[in-house]
């Protein structure tokens, strides 16, 4: 087990941790959370013993090896497939020696264990764990100096994973991750057979891959059995009843001081005062849960366009002669939510680049409203910000006539305060930076926001904000992400880009998912068995549940202006001038108007339900 004993530490003067201490039994699969900064990655390196405690200790079981992805692999001319297999240094030295050696005894205990290590099988192990991760064949057998530093971390995080260490220490592993690659690792992790610790904000690795959260708060560790889920709602529990004992508490000092102060000078009552003093005394306070700043993102409205803000016959488009994709026949309207499906190099940011505008189709047509603005936000675009400067000047720039106040405000909306405003960009963190180049790509009112991996650096709570912003954003959106939550929560249409093509995926994302992760095709059943099959009821399209979900808005629309006139008449009516003699055939036409307003607001409310009912039977279905 891996036992934490009343441990302290800090960086810079400030203190992280103080006098905490928890156990993770062995095997146990476990989540570390808290906001950015809160110490988490330093907690790992403690244990890595890579830093020194101020007090306490950490311990674990003699002989444990630690793993972990630290830093991305070197650029060399070695095999991905080799990297991979150099990471178990065990079978590494015995298969070395297994060359040279000579005396029978000796040859004898190496084949044993490398038999006991299932040293044969390492090969086809390896590959699987690259293929998981997104590599195919061909590219496991090239050079590591072929591959960018985002892949180039993708092979160090397989080889952690091969080596199989007995504590497994993982920060954010799905940052270098597409979707594809992120479910495979949700699903390894499950069967992984010893001991993990994952940083992590993404809510459905936290929910399937671990069955315990250890939550880093106000300078103590707390651990909660369960999902990130249950944690979340456990923890909610206990705030409510810490709130509720702190609130019960002050009003027993109010009562307890009030007599005190009442009774103290009375001769009669001194003894009984003096005993709630000592009361007082006592009682050990209970400290109300302080909360904690919310995060919140607030993007500009765009103006209504006319529908579609982008359609495409016939196009294709790639680099110089290589066509990626083609045939796209597409349609974007500005409420639409669209997720990218796709293996990676399928052609998704191809996609997006050919939507924004920066990649010109080689033929058929791409037609967009003459009025389209275009926000892009790209994980390279974070690293592509002016380090010397301030997020302040980086907004001075785009828009130098605007005044600093604003700019202040804008920065503010998306949780960069006034420190971090006035703050170099290659001082700040990488949410930070991320909300910076978010707050760019959305500063001009875009009428469609093309977002790829947008939740890349970003705490779960600004994770959930970007989610609301979503939500109530009246310009397009296209996701490229690996974040299910986040996809599931936003987007209503699904297009799966897949062999040059870009095709309407009619499923959800929760087939899409256990389409990836089965490896076995269905059995063919025989006839008898077909037809003793139920018939299935078939589940409505993507396109069928946006229609719905419109319908919806639009009754919702049309309740809201009824109120409205409702209001307006119901503050006439209330009006005393109007019920005077000489004006009640005026009165007469309010009222008239009134029930009018009334009756269409029963036959609205009773449209809007019949509506929330059939959105309500398709998402059910």
């Amino acid at each position: 087990m891996l036992k934490i004993s009343d441990i302290t530490y800090s960086v810079a003067g400030r203190t992280l941790v103080e006098n905490a201490s928890v156990t993770i039994p062995t095997g146990h699969k476990v989540g570390l959370v808290g906001r950015n900064g809160s110490g988490k990655t330093t907690l790992f390196k403690i244990i890595r013993k890579e830093m020194v405690l101020d007090t306490g200790s950490v311990s674990m079981p003699q002989g444990w090896k630690i793993g972990g992805v630290s830093q991305e692999v070197p650029g060399n001319e070695v095999s991905l497939i080799d990297t991979v297999l150099r990471a178990d240094t065990e079978r590494e030295a015995l298969m070395a020696e297994a060359e040279t050696a000579t005396d029978p005894t000796r040859i004898s205990e190496i084949q044993t264990r490398l038999t006991d290590i299932d040293a044969w099988s390492a090969e086809a192990r390896a590959a699987t764990i690259l293929k998981g991760l997104g590599f195919t064949h061909n590219e496991q057998l090239q050079p590591c100096s072929a591959f960018s530093g985002g892949w180039r971390m993708r092979v160090a995080l397989a080889a952690v994973l091969f080596s199989e260490p007995d504590l497994l220490l993982l920060d954010e592993p799905t940052n270098y991750l597409d979707l594809e690659g992120a479910l495979w690792l949700e699903a390894y992790l499950v069967k992984y057979p010893h001991t993990v610790l994952i940083v992590s904000h993404d809510r459905e690795l936290l929910n399937r891959s671990v069955g315990g959260i250890l939550h880093l708060e106000d300078k103590g560790l707390i651990y909660y059995t369960g999902t990130y889920d249950m944690f979340a709602k456990q923890r909610a529990q206990k705030r409510a009843l810490q709130a509720s004992a702190a609130k019960k508490q002050d009003a027993k000092r109010e009562h307890l001081q009030a007599f005190v102060d009442r009774f103290k000078a009375k001769a009669s009552k001194a003894k009984q005062a003096q005993s709630r003093v000592k009361a007082l005394e006592k009682m050990e306070t209970i400290r109300a849960p302080e909360d904690v700043a919310r995060t919140v993102f607030t993007f500009p409205k765009p103006e209504e366009l006319s529908p579609p803000i982008i359609a495409t016959e016939k196009a294709s488009v790639g680099y110089g002669e290589t066509i990626i994709l083609r045939d796209l026949n597409l349609r974007i309207d500005q409420d639409d939510r669209i997720a990218l499906l796709g293996r990676n190099g399928e052609g998704k940011s191809t996609l997006s680049k050919m939507l924004s505008d920066r990649l010109k189709i080689a033929s058929g047509s791409m037609v967009t409203s003459n009025k389209l603005r275009i926000g892009f936000f790209a994980q390279h675009q974070v690293e592509e910000l002016y380090v010397d400067e301030t997020p302040l000047e980086h907004l001075l720039r785009e828009r130098p006539a605007e005044g600093q106040a604003k700019l202040r405000a804008r920065l503010a909306g998306f949780g960069l305060g006034a420190d971090q405003a006035d703050t170099a960009v290659g001082r700040l963190s990488g949410g930070q930076k991320a909300r910076l180049s978010l707050l760019l790509a959305t500063l001009p009112a875009p009428h469609l926001l093309i977002l790829d991996e947008p939740t890349n650096h970003l705490d779960i709570e600004s994770r959930e904000a970007l989610v609301d912003a979503l939500t109530a954003y009246s310009g397009a959106v296209i996701l490229v992400s690996h974040d299910m939550h986040l996809l599931s929560m936003v987007a209503d249409r699904l297009w799966l880009v897949k062999d040059g093509h870009v095709s309407v995926y009619e499923e959800d994302l929760q087939a899409y998912r256990k389409m990836l992760l089965s490896n076995d095709k269905p059995a063919k059943k025989d006839k008898d068995a077909k037809k003793a099959e139920k018939p299935k009821v078939k589940r409505p399209s993507q396109d069928q549940i946006k229609a719905l979900r419109a319908d919806v808005r639009k009754c919702e629309e049309r309740m809201s202006k009824i109120d409205e006139m409702r209001d307006k008449l119901a503050k006439k009516l209330a009006d005393p001038v109007l019920y005077e003699e000489a004006r009640k055939g005026e009165l007469e036409t309010w009222n008239k108007k009134y029930a009018e307003v009334m009756e269409a607001h029963g036959r609205a409310e009773t449209m809007w339900m019949t509506a929330l009912e059939k959105l309500e039977a398709a998402n059910a279905s």
